[in-house]
């Protein structure tokens, strides 16, 4: 199973990989649930793991598996263990030692394949893949106890590798237990959400997702915790990206230039849009886009709840009440969210200068901005 020098389709750039994640925080609920299963002899064949992206679904799936694989079945004697109060295997225990090497021989990793003729991830997991995972499934354990297979994700699987999974869902072979990570179960197929216990993960609190960062070797100063909370929805994933691209800082420029609406400041605004402009900076692009949709987000929900959110950038709260005092404007910001990043996403597929769809962005806010501020 071990590959050498070829990306790994389920990890974040630059962030240890989540079989190397000794700890998955704020998920204490689903974890419970597995192990109440799992002690009350209910295990499921198949576990559907969701909730957004970087929340640490990956984590908990890899969790599951090492617990199942490391754990002996009992036999339910006066003598047997108690009831296992924990999923956490010790760094020491070979199943834990193989399953970093990705050398566990009762472990499947279904995940998109790497096209060596292209030199790239390919797009989609295919059916041959999940075939792959079926003749795994017909071999015998090593040791005649259970196998586990990880799909990471089910999401991106062809319709004809959905149908193939299905498949093995309606017949589970014997002591095989199938962890489905999904960050949007409700593309799935209805069926293969019904054969499936789902667990369900949230958002991290702030302390937590700044305790998940500086384990995965990220840094995030405490006074930074909440800002980033906010803007990274709770997950480590998108937190990792933004401290990796330096999200927080550019957050508080947008916030700094939006204060000069409805007379935008050109010259800050062109030198805004440059950030995301250049040679490799499609990363830097996509994060401004996104940093924009959210703003744009954060004062709709304002303006129609009444309520600020907690501040993430200096000088937030006190503009979001400016620019969104009512839900009348709340409408308005909402409907500019709904067209304005994806405007900019799909000039940039078309390869359209990043700086002027940038700068197209930042005009169209300042007029609905002007738009709001003359009376009505």
């Amino acid at each position: 199973m071990k590959e050498v020098d070829i990306p790994e389709p389920d990890c974040i750039d630059g962030a240890p990989h989540p079989r190397m994640t000794p700890r998955l925080l704020g998920q204490e609920a689903a974890e419970a649930s597995f192990l109440q299963a799992f002690s009350a002899g209910r295990l499921h064949h198949g576990w559907l793991i969701t909730g957004p992206r970087g929340v640490g679904k990956a984590t908990l799936a890899w969790r599951l598996a090492r617990f199942l694989l490391a754990t002996p079945d009992e036999d339910g004697g006066m003598f047997a263990a108690p009831p296992s109060e924990t999923l956490d295997i010790p760094d020491s225990h070979p199943v834990a030692r193989r399953m970093i090497a990705l050398s566990e021989p009762r472990l499947f990793l279904l995940r998109r394949a790497y096209d060596e003729k292209k030199a790239k991830l390919q797009d989609v997991i295919s059916v041959d893949e999940v075939r792959k995972m079926k003749s795994f499934f017909t071999l015998s354990a090593a040791d005649g106890g259970r196998r586990v297979a990880i799909i990471d994700a089910v999401d991106e699987m062809n319709p004809a590798a959905a149908n193939a999974l299905l498949k093995l869902l309606e017949e589970p072979p014997k002591a095989v237990t199938m962890i489905l990570i999904s960050h949007q179960p409700a593309r799935l197929l209805p069926t293969i959400r019904s054969r499936c216990r789902a667990l369900r993960l949230g958002p991290l609190s702030a302390q937590d997702l700044s305790d998940a960062l500086t384990m995965a070797g990220g840094a995030v100063a405490p006074e930074d915790r909440v800002a980033l909370a906010e803007l990274a929805g709770g997950s480590v994933g998108e937190a990792f990206a933004m401290t990796n691209l330096e999200g927080l800082e550019l957050y508080a420029r947008l916030i700094k230039l939006m204060g000069s609406l409805p007379r935008l400041d050109r010259v800050q605004a062109l030198a805004f849009a440059e950030a995301g402009a250049g040679r490799g900076a499609e990363a830097q692009f996509d994060l401004i886009v996104m940093l924009m949709d959210l703003f744009l987000a954060r004062l709709a929900s304002a303006g129609t709840r009444g309520v600020a959110p907690p501040e993430a950038a200096p000088g937030e709260a006190s503009l979001i009440a400016r620019l969104a005092p009512s839900p009348w404007a709340a409408r308005e910001w909402a409907s500019l969210a709904q067209s304005l990043g994806l405007r900019a996403r799909r000039g940039r597929s078309v390869n359209l200068d990043p700086a002027a769809l940038l700068m197209d962005m930042l005009l169209k806010i300042d007029e609905a901005a002007a738009a709001l501020s003359r009376p009505s």
